[in-house]
Formats: structure tokens, C-alpha cells, sequence
């Protein structure tokens, strides 16, 4: 932005009224736009209030922000590695990526740290639900206590301006201290240790240089690996105040998740959890996505049983005491549960650029009915209101 001045008689340079419609004649002027302020931007000022909202709030000096606020993302190296490709509502890659993050040497690792590749997991496709021992169970419980102790971490650190690459530290380090591997970093190639999915963005969202906005909603999907057993449990966080239909996505999401572990127990159908998911979601003009499932979790991420979210689906089985399993819905706003996915593989997100949230929980079938390893503060909140 150009601006105007004058020199005083003293070789002072004081800064003449910006405003255009000016009724005093463009006299010298000490009132300066905030947001010009904070972008670098020098001169704008404006000798009273109505010359500045004449001049500072118009849609032409709008774009002389945007253009200021471009500029500084460009400067400071953040850019959008997909320029090309059609993003469905305001989110889009922050690139570069930070990098891989170190691993110390005394952490046990599972079998895909260093090519990608799941090979016990591969090897298992097909094989029925494992029934753990009591050994194996009380091993879940641990790693899952861990595991809720790191994603309560994270979402103390949610506010808006903090970057979901500083999560994915957060969370990184924090899984480090606790002598685990966070076992999304390299799975299947994934480059971060957790998923912080915002906004539009269903799962998978890969951690960058984007700061969390006023508004934003923020789902951070957290898992590890302790002693040979990985812990698997998401939840979704306002960022400051959000308005009234993500409170309800929020909302509606945890009432799909808590209705489907109240059917859990020996003999119940994994195809029924849907049948208990999708008339909540409907109600409340909510969408069920059906591209992602709850599965079996083990000493392998990611295994039978497979279960669905959605009514009347196929899913084969029925729980057995001693089996471990995730139930993780993720509900979408307005009648549209299909997904799309960027150019990085990983990202999904709804195709009418549409709000959406998830709840992740990690059960274990009793011989009397179901335990939440994962169990938080949200779950003793619920208790203490008779939800549970």
C-alpha cells in the first residue's frame, strides 16, 4: 500500500489521513488500521473514526490484507504442495512438513518402522478375531492407559494459533516419555505421529504449519505401542468457540459412540453396532461415513473383526469375551457421508466441504459385557449423569 506524508518544518514525517472520502482535508492522522499493523503494513492511517471506517473496513482495503497475509505465508516458506487440486471446503496442505521425528534406540518398535510395511498384520488378513489371555489383556490395559494419558496431553494444548505439527510433537514427545512408539509414525508410510483431522477433514489428516483458528473443530486421533500391544482411542475438540452446528456434530458424534458400547457383550452382533449408530446420526441431519471401521486391535494396529458404522451392513460375527476391538464412528453434518481424498493418500474429507467428527474408543468384551480400556474424563462425565 502506498501512502502519503509530509515533512514538518522540525524534518518530521508525519502520515496524512488514508481515507478517500476525507471531509477535513487529509490532515495529519494518528489512527492506524490494527490489522495493517499486525500484518507490517505501514502507513494506513486515519485522522477519526469515520474516516477509518470509510477506509479500513472497505472491500478494497480488505484485499490489500489478504494480499499482505499471502505474502507472509510465502515468505515464510509455508505453501500449498497441490496447487491443482480441488479442495472441497477451506482446508489445504500447510507444506513443508516438519521432519521425521527421532525414535530413541531403547523403544521397542512394531514390525513396520523402518520399511512401512505391516507384515504380521499382512500376514494375518483373513484370520478371525484373536481372543486375548489375561496376560495379553492386562497388557491392553496398560498401553491403553498410556495412551489416553497422551491424547489428554494433547488436547489440553488445543487453542487457537498452536499448528498441528506442534500437536504432533506434543504427542510425539509424549509417547517418548512414556517408553512407546507412536504407531502411526511410518505406518503404511504415514510420515506423523498422530492424525489431527480439522475442520471438513474425516481421519487421516497429516499434522503441518496450519494454526488452529477461532471456530475450528479438531479431531486427534491417537495411538501406541507398549509392550508388544498398540492403544487406539480419537477424540473431537472445539477450538474456543464454535458455533451451534459443530457443538451439535460434536455432540451427536459421542452419543453414536456411547449408544454403540451399551449393546456390547458376549453374543452381540458386530453388524448391529450400526443398526445402533445411524438412527441417532439421522435424526440429528447427520451422515454416517462408510468408507472407515472400527477393527480388532492387538499386538497388530489393525485387525479382524471389521466393523462397520452404518445400518443394515454385512458385517460377520458376533463378540466373544477376551476379543479387543475399536468402535469409532465418524458422523458427518447434512446427509452426504461420502469422502474424498487429497493427493497425499492419506487425507480424507467430505465431499460438499461439510463438517465432520469422530469418537474413538478401545473395548475389551467381558464374560459379563464390555470394559472401555480407553476410559477419560468424557466417560466420567457421562457416569456421573447416569449415562453410563
Amino acid at each position: 500500500m502506498s501512502s502519503s506524508a509530509v515533512t514538518t518544518a522540525d524534518d518530521t514525517k508525519v502520515i496524512l489521513c488514508q481515507s478517500s472520502s476525507c471531509l477535513k482535508g487529509n490532515p495529519p492522522s494518528k489512527l492506524e488500521c490494527p490489522t495493517c499493523n499486525k500484518l507490517g503494513i505501514r502507513g494506513s492511517f486515519f485522522c477519526e473514526q469515520a474516516c477509518f471506517k470509510a477506509g479500513c473496513t472497505s472491500k478494497t482495503h480488505k484485499i490489500i490484507h489478504d494480499i499482505a497475509k499471502s505474502g507472509t505465508a510465502a515468505l515464510s516458506g509455508v505453501y500449498n504442495p497441490f496447487p491443482n487440486n480441488q479442495f472441497t471446503g477451506s482446508m489445504h496442505p500447510w507444506y513443508p512438513l516438519s521432519p521425521r521425528r527421532r525414535i530413541p534406540d531403547h523403544i521397542p518398535r512394531p514390525d513396520y518402522h523402518k520399511t512401512g510395511q505391516p507384515l504380521s498384520e499382512i500376514k494375518a488378513g483373513g484370520q478371525p478375531g484373536r481372543i486375548l489371555s489375561l496376560e495379553e489383556q492386562e497388557k491392553m490395559r496398560h498401553a491403553c492407559k498410556l495412551g489416553r494419558e497422551v491424547l489428554d496431553l494433547a488436547a489440553a494444548a488445543v487453542r487457537p494459533g498452536i499448528t498441528t505439527d506442534e500437536i504432533d510433537e506434543i504427542v510425539h514427545n509424549a509417547t517418548i516419555e512414556r517408553n512407546a512408539y507412536p504407531s502411526p509414525l511410518n505406518y503404511r508410510n504415514f510420515p506423523k505421529s498422530v492424525c489431527t483431522s480439522v475442520n471438513e477433514v474425516i481421519c487421516h489428516g497429516i499434522p503441518d504449519k496450519r494454526p488452529l483458528k477461532e471456530g475450528d473443530i479438531i479431531n486427534i486421533d491417537v495411538s501406541l505401542y507398549y509392550d508388544g500391544f498398540h492403544a487406539d482411542l480419537n477424540e473431537t475438540y472445539p477450538v474456543g468457540k464454535i458455533d451451534d452446528e459443530s457443538a451439535k456434530l460434536i455432540r451427536v458424534t459421542q452419543e453414536c459412540l456411547d449408544a454403540a458400547i451399551k449393546i456390547c457383550k458376549p453374543g452381540a452382533l458386530f453388524r448391529d453396532l450400526g443398526k445402533a449408530i445411524e438412527p441417532i446420526a439421522k435424526a440429528a441431519g447427520c451422515s454416517v461415513v462408510r468408507t472407515y471401521t472400527g477393527h480388532g486391535v492387538n499386538d497388530l494396529f489393525h485387525t479382524a473383526p471389521n466393523i462397520p458404522h452404518y445400518a443394515k451392513n454385512k458385517a460377520v460375527g458376533a463378540m466373544k469375551a477376551g476379543q479387543v476391538f475399536t468402535i469409532e464412528p465418524m458422523i458427518n453434518l447434512g446427509p452426504n457421508w461420502g469422502d474424498v481424498h487429497w493427493p497425499d493418500n492419506w487425507t480424507a474429507t467430505t465431499v460438499d466441504g461439510k463438517r465432520s467428527a469422530q469418537f474413538e474408543d478401545t473395548l475389551l468384551v467381558t464374560e459379563t459385557g464390555v470394559e472401555i480400556l480407553t476410559w477419560g474424563p468424557r466417560h466420567t462425565a457421562h457416569k456421573a449423569t447416569g449415562h453410563w
